[in-house]
């Protein structure tokens, strides 16, 4: 009986390259152009998100402390939710055609690595909406039940470390996050590999990466909340935008030539 593989050398068999601190704009690029040549997969995906962004707005208007959470939160599934992305971009690289159905293929619950890690990632976000529910309630000196309420009892106290506070824990707990998952939610998807051994490659790239990584989750951070400060609209384009751009992130970063292909997909 041959050896049991551990999650760290499969991960090894992936070749981590570095790239240039710029290098997150040529990503962006490219998931432009997979989008224009691939819409209707990019602005489906992308209306269904902001038409959940637009109702996750209405419940949580009077209740701004969960809302600013979830908002968080988003950022922190966003590669779960961008899954059909990485398969239009992929199927395209190959040269084959990236529709629709290629885009809602992978929702089939055909691979449990896909579907567990998708889980954790759920998990994580709904921990830091409590985290940050119970952090702005607990110590806001009045009521934050709307944007305005938050910018005025939170933002701009200037005897209160009430914002830096939850800045901090923010980042505190979507680093970690963002690190695991960056690299593998599209390597699970275009590789066999265990989803141990998938963070672990993606935990590999930021640490070999740092500077352009943080660039790129700044552009997502940012590019996100201009999609929400738009009324959810641009959320349409920014979405499927930063999905076909995590791809060829994925692609620059990581040789998965070592690993065998995945046939979930």
């Amino acid at each position: 009986m041959g050896k049991t593989e551990t999650a760290l050398e499969q991960s090894q068999r992936a070749r981590i390259r570095e790239v240039a601190p710029t290098r997150p704009f040529a990503w962006l690029a490219l998931g432009w152009r997979d989008l224009t040549l691939a819409p209707a997969p990019a602005l489906l995906t992308g209306a269904a998100l902001a038409l959940f962004g637009a109702a996750l707005l209405w419940f949580a208007r009077d209740e701004f402390w969960w809302l600013a959470g979830a908002f968080s939160g988003f950022l922190i599934v966003a590669p779960v939710l961008a899954t059909g992305l990485y398969a239009v971009s992929r199927a395209r690289s190959r040269g084959e055609r990236g529709g629709v159905g290629v885009s809602l293929a992978v929702w089939r619950p055909r691979d449990g690595r896909l579907v567990g890690f998708g889980l954790l990632l759920a998990l994580a976000g709904t921990g830091w909406v409590l985290t940050s529910a119970s952090l702005i309630t607990g110590f806001a000196d009045a009521p934050v039940r709307n944007p305005a309420e938050f910018v005025q009892v939170v933002v701009l106290r200037s005897d209160s470390l009430l914002f830096e506070a939850w800045v901090v824990l923010g980042g505190v707990l979507a680093a970690p996050m963002f690190a695991s998952s960056v690299i593998a939610m599209p390597l699970l998807l275009d590789r066999e590999i265990g989803v141990w051994s998938a963070v672990l490659t993606s935990w590999r790239a930021v640490m070999a990466n740092p500077v352009p990584l943080a660039v790129w989750a700044a552009l997502i951070a940012l590019l996100t909340l201009l999609g929400m400060v738009t009324a959810m609209l641009g959320l349409v384009v920014i979405v499927p935008l930063l999905g076909h751009a995590s791809w060829h992130a994925y692609c620059d970063l990581v040789d998965a030539s070592g690993l065998p292909e995945s046939k979930s997909v």
